[in-house]
């Protein structure tokens, strides 16, 4: 082990130490942001290359979660903006290794998560809608208490709007009408036809690359959550970042 290496070690110990005994989060967020920067900083040719790379991270990730004792985590993947706006050869290529990678890991029988899905599917490729499907169908029945939900293809704006026209459709099929509705519409109504319905709000949402904003991420379920952004690209997000957002978590909600 390099001095680097051991120093960070020793930070890491000093961190898990204060965590002891204080608010922990149940469920935590991640915005993974800063892919193409992190491969330019590095002085790699192409910039995609930091897809891959985090795409591997997320398997890296869980299993820091899993150790902390964090079982539910919600990772960002791409937006429907992402795929939109960016080049189609560059989408291709990343959903390529949503396919070969994320969702090839999530369903290994030493994988431990039972895989949730967040976002408009049929916006996706089809092979990449039937990895992630497959991922989700095989890994239901999982006997396991942690759950990841791989939000892509997401936008929260898209998320609610779909909510409301889904429950419109199921109100219509019941035979209500729209004043009836109206008269006694909750926002628990609502939240049952998110994409995210039945599972819990995120605690903490982390962005990493140094944006200062959600981009529209999980934003009728982050209300309540507490919001940290790290300076470290996606690929270089490290245990020690981790730790961290959990002690500035740890600090907001109380503990001493």
């Amino acid at each position: 082990m390099g001095v680097i290496d051991a120093i960070r070690r020793l930070d890491e110990r000093r961190v898990e130490r204060l965590l002891r005994g204080r608010p922990r989060p149940g469920h935590v967020g991640i915005v993974m942001d800063g892919n193409r920067r992190w491969a330019r900083q590095l002085g790699f040719p192409d910039p995609r290359v930091g897809h891959r790379y985090g795409s591997e991270h997320v398997a890296t990730l869980l299993g820091w979660c899993r150790g902390l004792g964090i079982r539910q985590v919600t990772v960002f993947v791409a937006s429907t903006d992402n795929l939109a706006k960016r080049h189609s050869d560059e989408v291709a290529h990343l959903m390529g290794l949503v396919e070969e990678v994320v969702a090839a890991q999530l369903t290994r029988p030493s994988s431990p998560w039972r895989v949730h899905l967040a976002g408009r599917l049929d916006l996706l490729p089809d092979s990449t809608a039937h990895a992630l499907k497959h991922a989700a169908e095989v890994t239901a029945e999982r006997a396991t208490d942690a759950d990841v939900t791989i939000a892509i293809a997401y936008g929260g704006r898209e998320e609610i709007v779909d909510a409301v026209r889904s429950l419109l459709e199921e109100e219509a099929r019941a035979g209500a009408t729209a004043r009836e509705l109206a008269g006694r519409l909750t926002d628990a109504d609502i939240a049952a036809h998110l994409y995210t319905a039945g599972r819990a709000d995120p605690d903490l949402i982390i962005r990493t690359s140094g944006e200062r904003r959600l981009s529209g991420f999980l934003i009728w379920q982050s209300t309540r959550s507490e919001l940290h952004f790290c300076d470290s690209y996606w690929p270089g997000f490290r245990r020690i970042d981790l730790l961290r957002a959990l002690r500035a978590y740890a600090a907001r909600r109380g503990g001493t």
